[in-house]
């Protein structure tokens, strides 16, 4: 008979959202049992992705004393610069522009590559938190004071929570029976990270453009990193390309505004849905990062949702371990639950509706969106709040989310 290895929290899934919420309750609750279980090895991963960290996440990141071993590669976004146009057009108008900080010194977002972010946040959990990878897992169930996981090793773990930070396909979601809501764009993002002639001064580009936006974001040097939403044929087509023939593509669709292009890693596509948990939490089990809410990329959110998750989450159950309460219990997960669906429901709402709006090439649609990006440009206010709520910004929000340690 196989004795069950018990913990106080079992995270599944250990990529970056996976990795802060082990983080954040074992830097930040004293004597934590904590086990991050994933199918993969706990590596570091050889791409060149990076992700767009907003201000407030950022925060999240200094307040578990990571942040600092990650900004020397962090490139700090500093401006955006919205355009819209049609098919063959030659010009593409600025109709609205984001500059200067959310704080003083304190930029709207930052690009960190995945591998650094990776890197770091691997070798500050190694010490903390016990890794068990390669583990497929088999099954799971809750009992009125913990809940099994067991493995295809035929290995049991045992603890009050079990977190599925298992990605959009999560196998927890759907042993624990919840479904989905979830609409398939019919589009792919193409991406990449390309090296190109001129300087982009810390500046972000979102090129709307009939099949779906196209952004350069900026990394450290005259480089860049591209999400560029096409349609699934369309995406293919630019994946098969030489490298060459890409580079020139991605070029044109720029406008030439940064210069010559080229690749400096080969081009990806990914299908493109937007997916939201019908809930959050089950018995014993809450959800965090893609496995509760997957949005449209153009406006480099996902990540940050997960973040803030973690940010909830952790504060919730190290504040119930505090106080000798049941961590894993239904009201700690039911407040979970109510601090995070809004939040991520909206971020669905508003991104999904951008994106019907935008990827079109319709003359009158596009001439009432141009002019409402104008008015929002000229609406000091009005775009003030819309880049705070971009940067994640929430004085009442959770502590993590403050700078603040739980």
């Amino acid at each position: 008979m196989t004795i069950p290895r018990s913990y106080d929290v079992i995270i599944v899934g250990g990529g970056p959202v996976g990795l802060c919420l082990a983080l954040a309750l074992t830097r930040f609750q004293r004597d934590v049992r904590v086990a991050l279980v994933d199918r993969r090895s706990f590596t570091i991963p050889d791409d060149k992705r990076a992700f767009a960290l907003a201000a407030g996440v950022r925060r999240v990141l200094e307040a578990l004393g990571v942040w600092g071993a990650m900004l020397p590669e962090a490139q700090p976004i500093r401006a955006m610069k919205i355009t819209d146009s049609g098919r063959g057009d030659l010009s593409r108008p600025v109709f609205l522009t984001f500059e200067g900080d959310v704080a003083p010194g304190e930029p709207y977002a930052h690009m960190v590559p995945n591998r650094v972010l990776t890197r770091v946040l691997l070798e500050a959990v190694r010490p903390r938190a016990e890794l068990i990878e390669g583990a497929e897992i088999a099954g799971y169930a809750a009992g009125s004071d913990l809940a099994r996981l067991t493995l295809r090793s035929g290995e049991v773990l045992t603890a009050p929570l079990i977190v599925g930070s298992d990605g959009v396909m999560s196998a927890l979601r759907g042993m624990a029976g919840i479904g989905v809501v979830s609409h398939d764009y019919h589009q792919s993002g193409v991406v990449t990270t390309i090296a190109h002639e001129l300087p982009h001064d810390g500046t972000a580009f979102e090129h709307f453009r009939p099949a779906g936006p196209f952004a350069s974001l900026p990394l450290t040097g005259n480089r860049s990193s591209l999400v560029w939403t096409e349609t699934t044929a369309e995406a293919g087509r630019i994946k098969s390309l030489p490298a060459a023939d890409a580079a020139a593509e991605i070029e044109a669709a720029m406008g030439s505004s940064l210069g010559k292009v080229t690749l400096e890693e080969a081009v990806q596509s990914y299908p493109l849905r937007m997916q939201l948990a019908r809930a959050f939490v089950a018995p014993r089990l809450a959800l965090i990062g893609d496995a509760a809410h997957v949005v449209h990329p153009l406006a480099g959110q996902g990540l940050n949702l997960g973040l803030k998750d973690v940010a909830a989450l952790s504060q919730m159950i190290i504040e119930a371990m505090r106080l000798g309460l049941d961590h894993g219990g239904v009201d700690v997960l039911e407040r979970y639950q109510a601090s995070r669906r809004f939040d991520t429901a909206l971020m669905a709402a508003v991104t999904d509706n951008l994106n019907r709006l935008f990827s079109n090439d319709v003359a009158p649609v596009r001439a009432l969106r141009d002019l409402g990006l104008g008015l929002v440009g000229r609406l000091t206010p009005v775009k003030s709040a819309l880049i705070g709520r971009a940067a994640g910004l929430d004085r009442d929000g959770p502590r993590l989310l403050r700078g603040m340690p739980i």
